[in-house]
């Protein structure tokens, strides 16, 4: 079973891109961020007929997820429970499904702008509501994973150079402090391997030339519980799609289980 994530940055500008990666790559379970669209815009027709259900979260402009599989799609919840909201309004940064034996969150955890801005604490305040929300199926037997853009890279060694994001957030202790939250309900990082270089980044920035320097960062992640940990066979950043015309700032990261 070959589950996947992917920021798209906009699902109407990557479509194309997106459905021929969805045909060669075989992929069975893609968890989607920033589709950029209202539910009634996702292209449900396109992917169903390349045999791809999907479960959408989205009101446009900003934001937006989507859990696209092709093994089935039950149970499925809209929005975090908890989710403490910006402004006064939850936003659509978190859907769940059961595709097959395996349950996934495609979630979109707030950027958190900057250190002392309201953004930040909110971001915080998501990550705690998720911690509560993942908790019973991250301690079940089923597999689960929570599989998304988190827009935080778990260590130094996950940005290409520290000193370039000092005072941003991203690195900031209390960020990585919500991951180790997460890891404690039962989570673990499952860390792709590098197509090429050392370390496994999923962003780059369009601007600056960030891709060709490969100035990065692995902000897009999959935590699995034990039982999902035990089933993957390999994981991998499929680089290829952060190349040419049209690609996102994200490059989709893939995982084969044997479940």
């Amino acid at each position: 079973m070959r589950i996947a994530t992917w920021n798209v940055n906009s699902i109407t500008a990557r479509l194309p891109r997106l459905l021929a990666w969805l045909e060669s790559s075989g992929t069975d379970v893609l968890c989607l961020q920033e589709a950029k669209v209202a539910e009634e815009q996702f292209p449900i027709e396109q992917l169903r007929e390349l045999g791809y259900e999907a479960a959408v979260h989205a009101t446009g402009r900003w934001n937006g997820v989507a859990v696209v599989s092709r093994v089935g799609l039950a149970d499925v919840v809209k929005g975090l429970p908890g989710d403490p909201g910006y402004d006064g309004a939850p936003e659509p940064r978190a859907v769940s499904a059961t595709c097959g034996p395996v349950r996934v969150w495609s979630v979109y955890v707030p950027n958190g702008r900057e250190v002392d801005h309201p953004h930040y604490a909110y971001k915080l305040q998501w990550f705690e509501a998720l911690k509560a929300a993942v908790a019973g199926d991250a301690a079940g037997s089923r597999p689960f994973a929570v599989l998304g853009d988190y827009n935080v890279a778990p260590t130094d060694d996950d940005v290409y150079d520290l000193a370039a994001f000092e005072g941003l957030t991203h690195v900031t202790p209390a960020e990585r402090a919500a991951l180790a939250s997460l890891r404690e309900a039962g989570l673990s990082d499952v860390v792709p391997r590098p197509l090429k270089y050392e370390h496994p980044y999923t962003y780059w920035d369009y601007r600056q030339l960030a891709f060709p320097k490969n100035r990065g960062m692995r902000i897009d992640l999959v935590y699995g519980n034990e039982p999902f940990a035990k089933a993957v066979k390999d994981s991998y950043v499929d680089r290829e799609e952060r190349k040419g015309k049209g690609a996102s700032d994200h490059a989709p990261v893939v995982v084969d289980l044997e479940v």
